[in-house]
């Protein structure tokens, strides 16, 4: 299995609407991934509602933070000051010192919803926690517009859209497999 496969969302969750799709339309660049958890969303939500730069990090596999500074080593459980986000709210993003994305729509534990704007591009962030038979099904869309170079967003962007939220799901399995902290 290779790495893009291992995130494919579905032919149906590709063509499914999703909560957040309003903000960037058109779209010149739609990016969805998925991938499955063995943890009820209940589970899921905390880890997913704390991602962010200076606040839990990115969930990379323990043998990948290895090549990360320490201190930007993700965190290991769950933390309650990162646990509360409402619309409005400015989360720091890894896409530049000044880069943020703020909290559109928020509806624990299944939709999480971020908008941004880099440069002249609308950029959305739709991440959807969905309850499937033994776990959880984690559907994430990037959208992205205008585009000025679209088919280099489509690759280079695309592999390293892939690339991370690969990490993110191995990340967050090490993480859930761990046994509860007290």
């Amino acid at each position: 299995m290779g790495l893009v496969d291992a995130v494919a969302a579905t032919d149906a969750e590709v063509r499914e609407p999703r909560r957040g799709d309003g903000l960037v339309v058109p779209a010149d660049i739609v990016m969805d991934r998925a991938f499955t958890l063995a943890h009820e969303p209940d589970v899921v939500w905390p880890w997913i509602v704390q991602l962010g730069k200076r606040r839990a990090g990115w969930y990379l596999p323990a043998r990948a933070e290895r090549l990360v500074p320490r201190r930007r080593h993700a965190a290991v459980r769950i933390v309650e000051r990162w646990q509360h986000l409402a619309p409005g709210d400015v989360i720091p993003d890894y896409g530049g010192r000044d880069e943020v994305f703020v909290v559109d729509e928020i509806d624990p534990p299944h939709v999480l919803v971020y908008r941004s704007r880099r440069g002249r591009t609308d950029v959305s962030w739709s991440i959807t926690l969905r309850p499937v038979s033994g776990g959880t099904r984690v559907l994430l869309r990037l959208r992205l517009g205008p585009v000025r170079h679209v088919r280099l967003a489509e690759t280079v962007g695309g592999a390293f859209d892939a690339l991370t939220i690969a990490g993110l799901a191995a990340g967050l399995r090490e993480r859930l497999s761990r046994p509860a902290a007290p």
